[in-house]
């Protein structure tokens, strides 16, 4: 039903959901708190700051967006329906609205389901089923696709539009103050890309994402009232999140009009908002400094460029740099926990003196102040400084588990550390190195290969562009290293150049024994390569 309400479905509560939303033990005391008073303080203290702007016109001061979002939760209480703990599917391009869905999930008590705008139908139908939905809030450019996943979704949830008449009504109700809301109660069910498999819902709660915000100000940056970022990213992952530590802040949340990323309009929104930050992929910062308008643009009022998601290569680090300053602080983060693990701050990329600078750079950072870290062997012992092994980390930021998943909630948080799957190293000082995904390991002849450091040494080569690289099976040494090359416009890198780089670099046993050349390379909404189809195209091709 789009637009409506009528035969609307009621959700099972959090409560009775296979995976348990709470954490809490019920000898205590529950702690209230919820994200949604994030919103109402910026209201009380600075009302008639700006808190959305599309593109360089503001849209809603912090006032009207307090009072709009306390509305649209009364109407999803209690003209919808919805119960405590219920979640709230949110499929939206980045839009104002985002905020008003967002906050209006909280301020009613509910759980806010955030979906990646540009998935398949189908997908999204299996994260509205899986979620068990109540309601879906859509921007009007994707209700059919919402009605078309919906009819997938085992409770077909009510569909609300955006902009439409019910929206309206909704909004210029009368709405009260935030609902009551623990602390270990959901708060954002955060579905993972699914590249390898079906997506996986990690639980965060209230406390999850009050902790990954004062993480934000202990080990990031600094925000000020009036300061802004520009949501060029989906707010449905990262992004999004960093929706919350510049609300603490009252600062502007500014959609792009395009509602997505493109640096063009990026540096053409500069000079319009104060003090800005943007949350970027690796790949985006690649694209802005690459650009033919960097040179030339208004960045006087960048204030952070914050990268992460995938690490960023040397060479990109470095180019960034040059073109935008002293501008960049890098996070490193699963949505197990939620942006929060380590970081590398302003200060660390701007230190040109220290003689590990170049390691630094190619590091995450260290620790974020409410995260405990360790590496450890297959069977969980801890390795010694240096060693590779796999990131475990525990704090308040790890997800409570995974929605209806009991059993891979025990593995990955199995003796009390979030296992991450990702390989890395720690220095003396505790910088922590990625090397790879544990699956993206390549085991040759019984020497591990990280297929990051043979990328970088490729990447050295003035005609290339982009590499990803995969282990390929192998009958006598089990596997051996294959590369796929996107070459710059105009080059021809050969395999025997290719070669010769890489024996200049690194050990000749990482060497990769063959090459594709590929216009591009196959990549997830979020920027990042696909190596699970580059390892299928080339099964395929051997076939």
């Amino acid at each position: 039903m789009a637009a409506g309400f009528e035969g609307h479905c009621r959700t099972r509560s959090c409560a009775e959901a296979a995976g348990p939303a709470k954490v809490t033990a019920p000898t205590k005391p529950v702690e209230q708190m919820n994200l949604a008073q994030l919103l109402a303080r910026a209201a009380r203290l600075h009302p008639a700051r700006t808190a959305v702007a599309l593109g360089a016109v503001p849209v809603l001061d912090h006032a009207a967006l307090a009072r709009r979002t306390a509305g649209l939760a009364a109407g999803l209480r209690g003209r919808l329906g919805l119960a405590r703990g219920d979640r709230v599917a949110i499929l939206m391009r980045n839009h104002p609205a985002y905020l008003e869905a967002l906050f209006a999930c909280w301020w009613a008590g509910l759980a806010a389901v955030p979906i990646n705008a540009k998935l398949h139908a189908r997908e999204i139908g299996y994260i509205l089923g899986h979620s068990e939905a109540g309601a879906c809030l859509v921007t009007g450019d994707l209700a059919e696709t919402a009605a078309d996943a919906a009819r997938d979704a085992a409770m077909a949830p009510t569909i609300l539009i955006a902009g439409s008449k019910d929206w309206e009504s909704f909004c210029a109700a009368e709405g009260g103050d935030p609902a009551e809301a623990a602390l270990d109660d959901l708060a954002w069910l955060f579905y993972t890309s699914g590249t390898t498999g079906r997506p996986k819902g990690a639980m965060l709660t209230h406390r999850n994402l009050m902790a990954m915000t004062a993480c934000y100000f202990m080990d990031v940056d600094t925000i000020a009232p009036g300061d802004s970022i520009l949501h060029a990213a989906p707010l449905s992952h990262g992004s999004g999140l960093y929706v919350l530590p510049h609300m603490a802040k009252a600062a502007t949340q500014v959609m792009p009009e395009s509602g997505g990323f493109d640096p063009a309009e990026i540096f053409a929104l500069l000079p319009a908002h104060r003090k800005a930050t943007i949350f970027a992929a690796p790949t985006m910062v690649h694209r802005l400094a690459e650009s033919p308008l960097a040179a030339s643009a208004d960045t006087a009022n960048l204030k952070t460029i914050v990268y992460g998601g995938a690490p960023m290569y040397l060479g990109d680090c470095r180019r960034a740099l040059a073109a935008f300053g002293n501008k960049l602080a890098q996070i490193y983060g699963q949505g197990e926990s939620p942006m929060t693990i380590t970081a590398l701050t302003k200060a660390d990329h701007a230190d040109r003196d220290d003689p590990r600078h170049e390691a630094r750079l190619s590091s995450v950072g260290t620790a974020q102040t409410l995260v405990d870290l360790r590496l450890t062997d297959p069977e969980d012992r801890p390795v010694a400084v240096g060693e590779a092994g796999e990131i475990l980390v525990r704090g308040e930021t790890v997800m409570a588990g995974y929605w209806r998943d009991p059993e891979s909630t025990a593995q990955t948080l199995r003796g009390g550390w979030l296992h991450t799957g990702d390989i890395g190293r720690l220095d003396g000082d505790g910088f922590l190195t990625l090397m790879d995904r544990s699956k993206d390991l390549i085991i040759s002849g019984g020497s591990n290969i990280y297929p990051r450091e043979v990328e970088e040494a490729l990447l050295a080569h003035d005609g290339v562009a982009e590499v990803s690289v995969i282990g390929r099976p192998d009958p006598d040494w089990g596997e051996t290293v294959f590369a796929f090359i996107v070459p710059k416009p105009g080059a021809e890198p050969s395999p025997e150049e290719l070669d010769r780089l890489c024996l200049e670099r690194i050990a000749r046993f990482k060497r990769p024994k063959g090459y594709r050349i590929l216009d591009a390379l196959p990549k997830n909404n979020y920027g990042k390569t696909l190596k699970t189809v580059l390892r299928k195209r080339l099964a395929d091709e051997e076939m």
